[in-house]
């Protein structure tokens, strides 16, 4: 079951470019800014997650449930918003590897800081030496990724 989660990250991974693109052709082809797009995308994603969950029995009247959620557990939503519009935006921009790389860098210096200190209510998890050697060689691609052809002869 872990390596069908770790194979299920990575396939997440190489989504996220994809996704970038797709939804920059979207703005292109909507002659719109980023920020329409975004909504778009959103809105297909919104619908395909409750056919989804029709079909697998998701019990929605727990949605009942929505006015005693905390303030801060409504802002994955806007999380999520800000990380499509962003991508939208910046793909064309900075271009697809210069965009992932630095979210994956993102992602994995905060990651780190959750798994230490179990941030949330998640686990608390280890941050050896060995992944942090890790995360600096991350960080270490994305500047090369970013900066490395500006170094080179």
């Amino acid at each position: 079951m872990v390596l069908t989660f770790l194979l299920m990250a990575f396939v997440i991974g190489l989504v996220i470019p994809l996704q970038s693109a797709v939804n920059n052709a979207l703005r292109n082809t909507l002659h719109s800014g980023s920020m329409l797009a975004a909504l778009v995308s959103f809105a297909v994603g919104t619908v395909a997650l409750a056919v989804v969950g029709a079909v697998t029995g998701q019990p929605f009247a727990t949605l009942g449930g929505l006015p005693r959620v905390a303030w801060w557990q409504w802002l994955g939503g806007v999380m999520g918003a800000f990380f499509v519009f962003g991508t939208t935006l910046l793909a064309p921009r900075i271009g697809l590897a210069a965009m992932v790389s630095l979210i994956v860098a993102g992602q994995v210096c905060s990651s780190l800081l959750f798994d230490r200190f179990g941030l949330l209510g998640l686990p608390v998890r280890d941050v050896s030496w060995i992944r942090l050697a890790g995360a600096v060689l991350i960080l270490g691609g994305a500047v090369l990724v970013n900066f490395g052809d500006r170094w080179k002869g």
